[in-house]
């Protein structure tokens, strides 16, 4: 080999390292685009819903809407991590490219945007049960406020995981992460992400619980009790969602406690994205079939369109 060879592959082994190709990688990584590609269509089709049909202009429908829209931009984030991965596997290589960290920054903001979202909704349905009279903290422009202050929050949260490299590129999983293992990112970012708003769901779902058991034990207009139990029904389906979310996603927290005492599986991101991305596509399911102004519009549509075909044929 000459003088020029070696130093050709010198510098290609420094940038692009050939790796060994394991079978089941490529299909993984096809299963994560597809279950991407399907929350992504599924959340424009319920926005585009909510949208055009008036009677989904409510507030607590605005609320949801926000939902699809941080679920619309997670799918969005969890596919360019899929595609990138997808497309190394099939070179068999390990190239980092300079947008890596900055997927991993956005995963985190649309991951958090979407859990404070269940939070917003299950505040609006606390502040309706229990300050009823108190229409202002009802009001849209209060729940816009809130809105703008969870995206803030969102993107301004993991800036300091950012600016201090706490995302690194794990080779064997082909994405940009911070590192599983007994650190401050990882215990940082899973508490804000995570462990803060569902246990504010669950705390708010267990206070609401309690106040409708106080009125029922005392004289209370019939309206007023209806109106919280009804609240505190969809609090309870917001608590579905949350643990469909928890159920599904386990993988990942589970592979998070194990890096605190041993090395986690090699392809433990990948595993536990498949089931990440799993569980958004149930929540949406699910949540669908919750929400009924957005049930009842799809059912409209259906039947209109039907209608128009049987009369073509006729």
């Amino acid at each position: 080999m000459n003088i020029t060879s070696f130093v050709k592959s010198t510098v290609f082994l420094q940038n692009v390292t050939a790796i060994t190709m394991e079978s089941w990688l490529i299909p993984m990584d096809i299963l994560m685009i597809v279950l991407t590609t399907l929350v992504v269509t599924i959340s424009c089709v319920f926005l585009i819903i909510i949208i055009l049909n008036k009677t989904c202009h409510t507030v607590i429908m605005m609320l949801i809407a926000n939902t699809y829209l941080a679920a619309l931009l997670f799918g969005c984030c969890l596919i360019g991590s899929s595609v990138f991965m997808f497309q190394n596997d099939v070179k068999q290589i390990q190239d980092q490219d300079p947008l890596c960290n900055f997927r991993g920054y956005f995963i985190y903001v649309s991951c958090g945007l979407h859990n404070y979202s269940f939070l917003l909704q299950a505040i609006y349905r606390y502040l309706t049960a229990v300050y009823s009279n108190r229409l202002f903290w009802q009001s849209r422009r209060i729940q816009i406020l809130f809105i703008c202050i969870k995206w803030i929050f969102c993107f301004v949260y993991i800036l300091p995981i950012l600016f201090t490299n706490g995302f690194t590129y794990n080779v064997d999983n082909q994405i940009c992460q911070t590192p599983l293992g007994l650190s401050f990112s990882i215990i940082y970012a899973s508490t804000c992400v995570y462990a803060f708003p569902m246990l504010l769901i669950v705390l708010i779902y267990f206070t609401l619980v309690r106040y409708v058991h106080g009125m029922s034990k005392h004289v209370t207009a019939a309206n007023t009790l209806s109106r919280a139990k009804r609240e505190l029904k969809m609090v309870r389906r917001i608590l579905i969602l949350v643990g469909i979310l928890l159920t599904i996603g386990f993988p990942y927290a589970l592979f998070a406690v194990i890096s605190f005492f041993t090395t986690p599986p090699t392809h433990h991101y990948q595993i536990a994205y498949i089931f990440a991305e799993t569980s958004l596509v149930c929540v949406l399911i699910t949540s669908f079939y919750f929400t009924n102004p957005l049930k009842t519009s799809i059912i409209k549509i259906i039947n209109r369109q039907t209608n128009r075909v049987i009369q073509a044929v006729i």
